[in-house]
């Protein structure tokens, strides 16, 4: 005990006088985590609180474009601006940049026309489909092509934004085109106009939608930016300790410490324990540090904060695996490499790229299909597969175990790896 408790001592005192590889290990997170959680938080605000700058060019002068316009209105995404109905293509995209306007639509001068026509076909089809009009007396006229509605976006926007706001001009044509075809089937059957409070009866929703989170828990937390990128980002600070570990071996290796310790009555594996030891408190430490960030001081910073699991015995279970699971790749890495910096730079390079395949730098669900079985190859993942488990499912221990499991099997195949690596090596 006497000696692991000295090595463990002595490596304590090898990791504080390694400042830069602290501040990998504690600055650059904490760092990553406000910037990123920031820039996230801001974008869905973007989306859901705020609304977006739209300039509308309305070349139609009849009412069914106006109505169209309102409808846009109503749907609560745009803060809209009317601009000159003489404007050109090319003046709009200019007008667009000069005012900061993410998106404008030019609505043609055959829209209202277009609608009309349409609606008076279907109408007419209707009628007949239900025998009430004469079909020998009615002519059947193909609808002609109409002039398209216009959309002028910045290109900064993602394909996904584009999507959800082409979406929403979709539903304010189907709300107009649904309108009129009301109106035009009474008008058809009782020969006068609707009355308004008949109309807004047949067209009022009814049927609200409600959003509820999953939670295993039952709770209706939503979760928010804070949730997905503080235990992201902490997996990844964890992951970044091959900097100081895996170089701390290598130093070791090369300055003939290993030498030293087989002359010792002692044995290497107990200072390789003792550097797990150590290491496990710093990624234990990270995880304090960065969660008490979220806690505490995100909402100083206008950020939301975060909501801690309520297995907070599973918590500690699963932040153990995954330092575990980084401290074991780090010694891998520093057993195999020849200098400090094969060990830093392949270190640091392949933490990226399993951080990128496993759903921290890209969302998941976003990956194609053929990077399934990349994906689950990367520590990384069940690692944040557990996180969230716990943080955005609400579940407890039990619910994450079958992504711990496989955790703890990469922990036992690296180990196993590094201990081959050090017979072959001679060093134990």
């Amino acid at each position: 005990m006497f000696k692991l408790w000295t090595t463990i001592r002595k490596d304590t005192l090898l990791l504080l006088r390694d400042k830069v590889g602290l501040l990998l290990m504690f600055v650059m997170p904490i760092l990553l985590v406000l910037v990123i959680t920031t820039i996230q938080n801001s974008t869905f605000e973007l989306v859901n609180e705020n609304k977006i700058p739209l300039l509308v060019c309305n070349k139609d002068t009849a009412q069914t474009s106006t109505e169209f316009i309102d409808a846009l209105n109503q749907i609560g995404m745009f803060k809209m601006e009317l601009v000159s109905s003489d404007l050109s293509a090319n003046s709009l995209n200019t007008l667009m940049h000069d005012k900061d306007a993410l998106i404008a639509i030019i609505i043609p001068t055959t829209f209202s026309s277009s609608i009309q026509q349409k609606t008076t076909q279907v109408t007419t089809n209707a009628l007949q489909q239900f025998g009430l009009n004469d079909s020998t007396k009615v002519h059947k006229t193909p609808l002609e092509k109409s002039e398209s509605l216009l959309f002028f976006y910045n290109p900064v926007l993602q394909q996904s934004f584009l999507q959800s706001i082409n979406g929403a001009l979709t539903s304010a044509i189907q709300i107009i085109e649904g309108k009129k075809l009301v109106q035009q089937l009474y008008v058809t059957l009782n020969e006068k106009p609707m009355p308004q409070n008949l109309q807004m009866e047949i067209l009022q929703k009814n049927i609200s939608i409600e959003e509820i989170a999953a939670a295993k828990d039952g709770s209706k937390t939503i979760p928010n930016a804070t949730q997905h990128n503080v235990p992201a980002w902490t997996i990844f600070a964890m992951f970044f300790i091959v900097i100081s570990l895996g170089g701390s071996i290598v130093q070791e290796k090369r300055s003939g410490s290993f030498v030293r310790l087989k002359t010792l009555p002692t044995n290497y594996l107990v200072a390789l324990f003792s550097k797990q030891i150590t290491y496990l408190a710093v990624t234990l430490s990270q995880v304090v540090v960065i969660f008490s960030l979220g806690i505490w001081i995100f909402p100083f910073i206008g950020l939301p904060a975060l909501n801690m699991p309520s297995d907070l015995l599973g918590l500690f279970i699963v932040s153990v695996l995954c330092g575990g699971a980084a401290i074991s790749y780090a010694i891998c890495i520093g057993t195999f490499a020849q200098t400090q910096e094969q060990a830093n730079g392949f270190g640091a390079v392949s933490i990226v790229i399993l951080a990128a395949v496993s759903g921290i730098l890209v969302p998941s669900f976003a990956m194609p299909q053929s990077f399934a079985v990349v994906m689950k190859m990367s520590p990384l993942y069940w690692c944040l597969e557990s996180y969230y488990g716990l943080f955005l499912e609400r579940g407890n221990f039990w619910d994450v175990l079958e992504t711990t499991l496989p955790l703890v099997g990469f922990i036992i195949i690296i180990q196993g790896i590094t201990i081959i690596g050090l017979k072959k090596k001679n060093l134990i």
